[in-house]
């Protein structure tokens, strides 16, 4: 098939859904189909350069919302010449543009939502909330109606997205994600990593990498290893990412706060090896999100053999707990700390079962080309193409 994807930005910083368009173009790519990438991104964007083709950016688009006209005009001139075509995204320009021009060209198109219907963020910023229930009922509720499908991650987040807004409209599928497997020398990236951060050798290293943002919970996971920190003078935390409306300023003082600013490296946001090699000489990864709506970090950390903490507004929490991949805990810092002193009690052969079964867990849920393959089934199967899967 020829396929078009269509997203707000690739830039890396903002996270798993710009992971997911690299990933699924790749993946996709491999299994022999046409793939085209167009974003909001300035044409110059160096991270444009990552994917085949390469994607062309048409912004940056005016304002936050990212109207572009550029864009508006090629997909009017160049949907008709893709079989369908994907857009990542709500509440920003991509996912009107895009339905606007399929709609008129009479080809089918996908969303992925990715998380944005989270009854989360209505709970704790009720005041964007109104106004996005405003947008919703005027615009946005009629992209999921004519939607060919509306691309869910996980049954868990499928059954909440209903509960934000109305009305609500969708024909609805699960598609699962996926990563590659990690590339690279293991041992030379944990070393790299340990040798770029030597306060670290020797330390039980608990890793979150992420954003830094409110939904993430960093606050509760501070707060839970003060708590069980004097158990171990071994065990160190590492807090690597970007830093978004300041947030890691409030963190910090935190934990000044509870007096373990010494015993918690923030290290700024790590890509490549350097991501990688975190992850390698990690003892546990933990994110203790109060809203997440797969987690891309988690399937990257599982295929590096790395049990997981997690809270249970993690919505792929199911899946790591049959796999028995990880431990998980309510998203309150009772369950933080839980989480924490669970994972200390376990013995040194039951941790090392924890991470071959984490291991197991990437294979049988997050690897990239069986997720590509399902989500080929699942738009082929929808267009009336199912021998092109």
């Amino acid at each position: 098939m020829r396929l078009l994807q269509v997203a707000g930005t690739l830039n890396p910083a903002y996270g798993g859904p710009c992971v997911v368009v690299n990933q699924l173009t790749r993946s996709l790519t491999d299994l022999g189909h046409s793939i085209d990438v167009v974003t909001l991104d300035p044409p110059s964007a160096p991270w444009l350069t990552d994917l085949p083709g390469p994607p062309r950016g048409f912004g940056p688009g005016l304002g936050k919302y990212g109207y572009s006209r550029h864009l508006r005009l090629w997909l009017e001139r160049h949907a008709p010449d893709y079989d369908a075509v994907t857009v990542h995204g709500i509440w920003q320009y991509q996912s009107q543009a895009v339905r606007a021009a399929c709609c008129r060209a009479g080809v089918p198109y996908f969303l992925f939502v990715h998380g944005a219907l989270d009854p989360w963020f209505r709970e704790r910023y009720p005041g964007k909330h109104a106004k996005k229930a405003l947008y919703w009922r005027l615009f946005e509720h009629r992209t999921l109606r004519d939607a060919q499908a509306v691309l869910y991650t996980c049954e868990e987040e499928r059954r909440l997205a209903p509960n934000s807004f109305a009305p609500y409209q969708a024909r609805e599928a699960i598609v699962g994600l996926g990563i590659e497997e990690p590339p690279g020398d293991p041992a030379l990236q944990c070393e790299a990593f340990l040798s770029a951060n030597p306060h670290l050798r020797d330390k039980r290293i608990l890793l979150f990498l992420g954003r830094l943002h409110p939904k993430k919970g960093c606050d509760l996971l501070i707060e839970a290893f003060s708590r069980v920190c004097h158990r171990d003078e071994s065990l160190h935390l590492v807090v690597a990412g970007p830093d978004e409306s300041e947030t890691e300023a409030g963190l910090r003082m935190l934990a000044e706060s509870l007096r373990v600013g010494d015993r918690i490296s923030w290290i700024g946001m790590l890509n490549e090896d350097a991501k990688w090699g975190a992850y390698r000489a990690a003892d546990a990864f933990v994110l203790t999100s109060h809203s997440e709506n797969f987690g891309i970090v988690i399937a990257e950390a599982l295929a590096c053999g790395l049990p997981v903490l997690i809270s249970d507004k993690v919505n792929i929490w199911r899946e790591i707990e049959r796999c028995g991949a990880g431990l998980v805990e309510g998203d309150t810092v009772a369950g933080a700390t839980s989480l924490l002193d669970r994972w200390m009690n376990l013995s040194d052969s039951d941790r090392a079962e924890a991470r071959r079964r984490a291991q197991a867990c990437f294979l049988e849920n997050f690897e990239a080309r069986s997720a590509a393959l399902g989500f080929v089934e699942s738009v082929a199967g929808a267009i009336g193409k199912a021998g092109a899967a």
